[in-house]
């Protein structure tokens, strides 16, 4: 479990990249890239692109449920296979 709740934000202005990119970091900790490129852009969505951060939310849940019903599933199969 994270003991803390890091985000690093870096802004940048490069022609060659998104207006806006979610990664991590070489501590394995979010990194969220705001490029001023494409500054119009972002100020014409930027009510959008805060409300996605919501949809976002399900959509990790909905993934993370999957995952762990699977990894349930796998763990009862193996317990039915060991007889316990």
């Amino acid at each position: 479990m994270r003991e803390n709740n890091n985000v690093e934000f870096r802004i940048i202005n490069d022609s060659g990249m998104p207006p806006l990119v979610i990664a991590q970091n070489e501590n394995d900790e979010p990194k969220v890239v705001l490029n001023t490129y494409h500054r119009i852009w972002i100020s014409l969505n930027r009510r959008l692109i805060a409300g996605i951060i919501e949809n976002l939310q399900e959509k990790m849940d909905t993934i993370l449920t999957s995952y762990l019903m699977e990894q349930r599933q796998f763990e009862k199969e193996d317990l039915d296979d060991n007889g316990e």
